[in-house]
């Protein structure tokens, strides 16, 4: 279980751009990582698809908070919780 104190610490943001698709999907959700020099410096530390934590830059994201339980749903999760949908049909 997660205790209040490491919850502090424990951040989400959701992807709004990329320039690499492979390794970001806008509109998911991603876990933060605390890395001060490089928040510093514009980028947020993220564990991208995968699942090698990256520096990227911050205006990629939106910071998000969830509720506890929502937290503790995705830190449970290890595959992605939200894949983008395509906004047109294939044929």
């Amino acid at each position: 279980m997660i205790t209040v104190q490491n919850n502090l610490s424990i951040r989400f943001a959701i992807c709004v751009d990329t320039d690499d698709p492979d390794l970001l999907t806008p509109r998911m959700v991603y876990q933060v990582l605390p890395d001060e020099d490089a928040a510093k410096s514009g980028y947020l530390r993220v564990i991208d698809n995968e699942g090698e934590d990256y520096l990227y830059p911050a205006r990629y994201f939106v910071l998000v908070d969830f509720p506890q339980p929502v937290q503790q749903v995705l830190l449970r999760t290890s595959v992605p919780v939200m894949r983008s949908v395509d906004s047109e049909p294939s044929t």
